[in-house]
């Protein structure tokens, strides 16, 4: 089991053949396991990945991977990488947006008078 910050991840795989496993996450869903899904799919080394929650109670992701021959962690860390990536991107081109749209579209603040407040 690695234990990174307050996230915990357990490795399932064989000992024999690195390019499969199955990677467990503690206190995640279905927001994590299909974005890295997504991710993991788009990369030409991953034969095959998916998901599956166990327990809608139980607060835990297995993600499984099984590799053309890269070892399954590496491919995983890098397809986390790249969920990053995209994340900085998506929010870089959000937080431009909505500046851009503030520029353009100046707010103005109307105020009441303290006498107009008192009628």
């Amino acid at each position: 089991m690695c234990v990174a910050g307050n996230r915990r991840e357990m490795e399932h795989g064989s000992l024999n053949d690195p390019s499969k496993a199955t990677f467990s996450f503690v206190d995640e869903d279905h927001t994590l396991a299909n974005s890295v899904r997504f991710c993991l799919n788009q990369d030409p080394r991953v034969s095959v990945c998916g998901y599956s929650i166990p327990h809608p109670s139980d607060a835990r992701v297995n993600i499984r991977i099984q590799t053309t021959g890269e070892p399954a962690r590496e491919v995983l860390k890098d397809g986390c990488q790249n969920l990053m990536l995209m994340c900085q991107h998506v929010r870089g081109t959000l937080d431009k947006a909505v500046t851009d749209f503030r520029m353009n579209n100046p707010t103005k603040m109307e105020t009441k008078s303290d006498s107009e407040m008192e009628t």
